[in-house]
């Protein structure tokens, strides 16, 4: 499918390019030999204009097909997306996440010191955008990192949901508890 819209896209691109030299042809021909220098630079503004709305339609067309793409990849109707996000995260230094959906491992990420710093000032990672039937799943989730006195930590979070007709959003939250000095893991539904 992808493989389509990319020669969708290069045909596009192609046809654009192709109709340009005659465009160059009509715009440096000259009318008259007796052609003022203001008048010599008119044709080539013209065309530097023409160049840059060609290049503008082959953007609009390649965001058009890349989300006519995502449409008919992931139909709302199947279409599950998995998040991953950090409450302070003091007490925890996000190394990895792997999550398995069904027992099958869907994403595996390691992060780096810049994304976790993303993550810390609220930032939101999609770790996974995949299809799944109607029904119900399990969703199982491995974080790994450093815990509480620089101790190597690995945790784990669960969740069973039923999956109906409209799209899932599932949110894999890191927070900090004072009250136990330990992060705790949870994965909350978005409806």
């Amino acid at each position: 499918m992808f493989k389509r819209f990319s020669r969708v896209l290069a045909l596009g691109f192609v046809i654009a390019v192709a109709a340009m030299p005659a465009a160059w042809a009509a715009d440096a021909a000259p009318a008259s030999a007796a052609a003022s220098a203001p008048a010599a630079r008119a044709p080539s503004a013209s065309l530097d204009g023409r160049i840059q709305d060609a290049k503008l339609d082959v953007i609009k067309l390649n965001r058009d097909l890349l989300v006519l793409e995502e449409e008919l990849l992931f139909p709302a109707n199947t279409q599950v997306a998995l998040f991953v996000s950090m409450d302070v995260g003091k007490l925890f230094e996000l190394d990895s996440v792997r999550v398995l959906l069904d027992d099958k491992v869907v994403a595996s990420y390691l992060y780096t010191p810049l994304e976790v710093q993303a993550l810390h000032r609220g930032g939101v990672q999609r770790v996974y955008l995949g299809n799944l039937r109607a029904g119900e799943h399990q969703l199982v989730a491995f974080f790994t990192g450093k815990g509480p006195h620089d101790r190597d930590y690995k945790r784990g979070a669960t969740l069973k949901f039923e999956k109906g007709t409209d799209p899932k959003y599932i949110e894999l939250r890191i927070k900090d508890s004072t009250g136990k000095l330990q992060p705790e893991f949870d994965v909350k539904v978005w409806q």
